[in-house]
């Protein structure tokens, strides 16, 4: 009996002493959530290269406040329902610290109330439509810019650079490319452009050659597409096939090689401008990381920087406060400005860059583009 007690209780002491001694490293949490699927997964790996460099530069470091950062990858496929079982899923089940994305804008206007129902911070880092800071939710940021702000520069290069006096307007149905497509439309109209054609076309159709008809028919003098990628590219090939030559202009939503590939090689994308802020990779504050990344066999375009950038910003302030509270966070971003990849950024008090920084791009015959003088 005695022998049996003293087993009992080394066993009980083992029981106690085990989660002491092996207990899990203290971790704070960051969700990525962006496309990793779908037609627009090309924006997707560009998040998680930039993320996973950036997390790992800080852990090596020290990580924050000696805590190790871990990234928990979620896909929403820039679906709006799927954006939003995934915020759920990041709150509830992940139980995230902060949550860098969404990348739509379609995704991250829903997704977002979530993590501000749980007082989460969220970081868009594609998503440029007003109303992701313009409805007062106080954990809501990103690293990216707004769409009026990028339609002021594109329509004014449209109207003065190009001198176009007559416009197609496209747009690919969604908030992001239609909103935008609505504000250069707006922006154009101020210099006296005239948008003779306002069309839309839907994600993952492929025979766009009646719209190509519409657009020949206008007499236009230039052709502006909001969207993403796939759909841009697939526009500008059947354009350039019915011989059409026109100026064809399109937004951060191409910046990425894949819509060289959907436009069915650089002999149809050469030419193509896009607006996107200031290339990162020109930066000497993005040099080292650039290296690293090269050296890793990786690239840094598109939006690679960017999301390492968030990673740096969110981080900083959960060192800042060390708080996980979500409304504490961004408003430690709103006083604070953070060293970043992307140089010295700071935050207004809807959660917006205050420098933005967008310039015109254009496309070369090698697939490649460059910033524009």
């Amino acid at each position: 009996m005695k022998k049996s007690l003293r087993l009992h209780a080394v066993a009980l002491a083992l029981t106690c002493a085990l989660p002491f001694g092996l207990q899990a490293k203290e971790v704070v949490k960051i969700g990525v959530a962006g496309p990793f699927t779908g037609a627009n997964a090309a924006f997707g790996d560009q998040l998680w290269i930039g993320a996973t460099a950036a997390a790992k530069a800080i852990n090596d470091a020290g990580g924050i406040n000696g805590k190790e950062l871990v990234l928990v990858k979620a896909d929403d496929a820039c679906e709006p329902k799927q954006a939003v079982a995934v915020a759920n899923r990041l709150v509830d089940e992940d139980k995230v610290d902060a949550v860098l994305g969404h990348f739509c804008s379609s995704s991250t206007l829903p997704a977002s109330e979530i993590y501000d129902d749980a007082d989460i911070i969220s970081m868009a880092t594609g998503s440029t439509h007003p109303d992701v800071t313009e409805r007062g939710l106080p954990t809501v940021t990103r690293i990216c810019g707004r769409d009026d702000q990028q339609a002021t520069v594109i329509g004014d290069f449209i109207s003065n650079t190009l001198n176009a006096k007559r416009i197609a307007v496209i747009h690919d149905k969604d908030t992001y490319g239609r909103g935008l497509a609505e504000s250069t439309r707006d922006v154009v109209k101020t210099h006296g452009t005239e948008t003779v054609l306002f069309d839309g076309v839907n994600r993952g159709e492929r025979d766009y050659n009646a719209l190509v008809t519409k657009i020949r028919a206008a007499e236009v003098d230039a052709v502006f597409f909001g969207g993403l990628y796939a759909e841009a590219g697939t526009l500008v090939r059947q354009i350039r096939e019915q011989g059409l030559e026109m100026p064809y202009v399109s937004d951060d939503g191409i910046v990425d090689p894949a819509f060289v590939t959907s436009a069915g090689g650089p002999q149809y994308a050469k030419g193509v401008y896009m607006g996107f802020p200031r290339d990162p990779r020109n930066m000497e504050s993005s040099k080292p990381v650039i290296e690293q990344l090269s050296a890793a066999g990786q690239k840094s375009d598109g939006f690679t920087l960017y999301a390492y950038a968030g990673i740096q910003a969110l981080s900083a302030a959960l060192a800042g406060t060390n708080s996980k509270s979500g409304t504490e966070l961004a408003k430690w971003l709103e006083n604070n400005a953070v060293d970043t990849v992307l140089g010295r950024k700071e935050w207004d008090a809807k959660g917006d860059l205050k420098e933005p920084d967008y310039v015109m791009y254009q496309w070369d015959d090698k697939g490649g583009y460059g910033e524009l003088n």
